[in-house]
């Protein structure tokens, strides 16, 4: 079973990489994964749509000042993710919860500035 460092290392590649099946295969089938910005919580299928959307988006993803911490059942993790896209670039801070189950992710709670994510807009 893989640790919680490494699923989270496997979790970040998955994203920069832009890659639907790394990320999918760390996902448990019943995952749920919920952000502050919309209070909604998505499916697997759902997430994984939205990282196709924002490859499509994008022509570059980097985690960078990542701080994670362990916590009973999972992993805290302190990011920023640095964006590129054809028109500019931004870095988004962010913070996930995220619990584990058989070694797999069984829910993300991810927070995000929602001010940030507007201003890429403008």
């Amino acid at each position: 079973m893989d640790s919680a460092d490494t699923i989270a290392d496997r979790l970040i590649g998955a994203i920069e990489a832009g890659d639907r099946e790394a990320l999918g295969a760390l996902y448990a089938d019943d995952v749920v994964i919920w952000h502050n910005t919309d209070q909604v919580e998505m499916t697997k299928e759902q997430n994984l749509a939205s990282l196709d959307a924002l490859t499509a988006m994008t022509t570059a993803r980097r985690f960078s000042d990542v701080r994670r911490h362990r916590i009973d059942g999972g992993f805290v993790q302190q990011h920023v993710l640095n964006l590129e896209w054809s028109s500019g670039s931004g870095a988004l801070p962010g913070c996930v919860v995220v619990q584990l189950r058989d070694g797999l992710i069984s829910r993300i709670d991810e927070y995000l500035d929602g001010a940030t994510i507007a201003s890429f807009g403008a």
